[in-house]
């Protein structure tokens, strides 16, 4: 079983947004970077400008769960940033999975089915 861990602090996000690796949909932008650990590293950005504090933390749990119930098919070593848009307030459950994985393949981080 994998666990993987949160992105906190402001250098680590720093650190992943500089190497500029990104690709975007119609909801989220993610960005990454090798890590060189066994573990993934999830780190959430919703800004004020996507709606009230009830909105933002709503996309953030919807990322992290979709995220989370979809881990195994992410490659290990990588920190991930997931930077919401401001389309995504209307999102729901099946979108935010949706949109997650889309940008997983792009970035071509997941498994072979």
């Amino acid at each position: 079983m994998l666990f993987s861990e949160s992105l906190k602090k402001n250098e680590d996000f720093r650190r992943v947004y500089n190497k500029k690796r990104s690709f975007a949909n119609k909801y989220f932008v993610m960005y990454i970077l090798e890590n060189g650990s066994e573990r993934n590293r999830l780190g959430i950005s919703v800004s004020k400008k996507t709606g009230n504090s009830v909105i933002r933390h709503r996309i953030t749990r919807l990322v992290r769960e979709g995220y989370r119930l979809n881990e195994e098919k992410f490659h290990s070593g990588w920190d991930i940033v997931v930077v919401a848009r401001s389309s995504a307030a209307g999102i729901d459950y099946a979108g935010a999975e949706s949109a997650l994985l889309h940008l997983g393949r792009l970035h071509r981080i997941l498994n072979a089915k």
